[in-house]
């Protein structure tokens, strides 16, 4: 497994999304959390296909952190079933992995 993960939540909302990645930098769970959007997303909720303008949070972070990051994001996310996704960063450069080592919490 990578020590390396980039997580994605979507927010309906750019002042929501600023929330969530304000909190994550604060707390040092993410090194770094980008915000982009408006995208639109189509999806089923409830029996029938919906359609929403959503900003997404994608957070660089480390593996050990996952559980924590996601136990901040549930407790400040307002949809009922938020997206929170992490994938591996398999490569990158040796100053930016340092660098996401240096600014995410230890251990903590």
């Amino acid at each position: 497994m990578s020590d390396y993960i980039q997580i994605t939540t979507t927010t309906e909302n750019k002042e929501q999304a600023v929330v969530i990645a304000e909190k994550l930098v604060k707390l040092r769970l993410a090194a770094c959390v980008q915000i982009s959007g408006p995208v639109k997303s189509i999806f089923w909720w409830k029996n029938k296909v919906e359609k929403a303008d959503e900003w997404i949070c994608t957070a660089k972070s480390k593996s050990n952190l996952y559980k924590k990051i996601e136990k901040t994001i549930l407790e400040i996310h307002p949809y009922e079933v938020p997206e929170i996704i992490a994938v591996p960063i398999v490569n990158g450069s040796n100053e930016y992995l340092k660098w996401i080592d240096e600014e995410s919490a230890k251990d903590k």
